[in-house]
């Protein structure tokens, strides 16, 4: 009897090593595959910066290529939407497409910058009230310009409808506004209540460059030509015309033809400072395909004044 009770000793003991070693065994084999994952993650990620970095050459050399044209037009080659294209022996597919940048509305123009004896950056009425008409164009509301306004200015104290430290930090989780340019667009989610429906809303007509880049008006779309002119007496010269055939042929509207309609003196200098028919701020998007991973690279490109062009900021999958 007592022999049997050893021999089921023996019997329980080797099962439960049996079972030890099993899970040891699935352990090591799952850690394996896990790294053997994300190292093939990592090279993929690491294969698709080079082609984006490739690919920000190519749009370097088109930009370069056009940059001593008196103007930035869409009929230029930096413009052109390329087909997917392999790059030669590696499997991987990228397709590009360069957005001029200063064909939108600086959100970092709602500052600029007073001389002596103040010397500091303060909010400019002239392009707030252009914000707020954009706003209200997409069905926005407008109180986002003034949370806006606050947002980037230096000082803390809230203007009308604005906000400093006290309402950010009063939201869940609490944060404070950094009173300075933003660098994304994406930012504009921060302001409370502001939301995913407006962004999406707004995206494509809205950019953050250092706050003095004019907008050029061969390249804006209609609504920026619009809210841009800030005359009441010409709010729709621009939204039912059909800007890309106008521009088949060039510039259009050039910097004499889009002032001609405001009769304001005062105002038309003040619009003509901010527009201009050339642009350094660029965008390039590159969709990159290895196997069947899909990634998208976004890249911004400034052509400085001797047309030498380079990259001042990347982001994987996220405008």
């Amino acid at each position: 009897m007592r022999h049997t009770r050893q021999r089921g000793v023996a019997l329980l003991v080797a099962i439960v090593i049996f079972a030890i070693a099993t899970m040891v065994a699935a352990a090591v084999t799952y850690n394996k595959v896990m790294a053997a994952r994300r190292a093939n993650a990592t090279f993929a990620l690491e294969q698709a910066l080079q082609a984006g970095m490739a690919a920000e050459a190519l749009a370097s050399i088109a930009l370069e290529n056009d940059g001593s044209r008196p103007r930035t037009e869409t009929t230029q080659d930096w413009a052109q939407e390329q087909p997917p294209f392999e790059i030669e022996g590696t499997g991987v597919w990228i397709q590009g497409k360069i957005e001029d940048l200063q064909g939108r509305f600086n959100l970092n123009s709602l500052v600029h910058w007073v001389g002596a004896p103040r010397n500091e950056f303060e909010p400019d009425e002239h392009q707030l009230e252009i914000f707020r008409a954009m706003l209200r164009d997409l069905d926005i509301d407008q109180r986002f310009a003034d949370l806006l306004r606050d947002w980037i200015d230096p000082d803390i104290a809230p203007g009308s409808s604005g906000g400093e430290d006290t309402l950010y930090l009063s939201q869940s989780p609490p944060y404070r506004p950094p009173n300075t340019f933003i660098t994304h667009t994406s930012e504009l989610l921060a302001l409370p209540g502001f939301g995913r429906e407006n962004y999406l809303k707004i995206a494509p007509f809205v950019t953050a460059l250092p706050n003095d880049a004019p907008i050029n008006v061969c390249t804006a779309s209609g609504l920026v030509l619009d809210v841009s002119l800030n005359d009441p007496a010409n709010q729709s010269q621009y939204k039912g015309v059909n800007l890309a055939d106008q521009r088949e042929r060039g510039c259009w509207p050039d910097k004499g033809t889009y002032t001609t309609v405001i009769a304001d003196p005062r105002l038309k200098n003040e619009v003509e400072s901010r527009i201009e028919e050339k642009s350094s701020w660029f965008r390039l998007r590159t969709n990159i395909r290895i196997g069947t991973a899909e990634f998208v690279l976004y890249s911004v490109l400034f052509r400085e004044g001797g047309n030498k062009v380079r990259i001042v900021q990347r982001s994987f999958g996220s405008e």
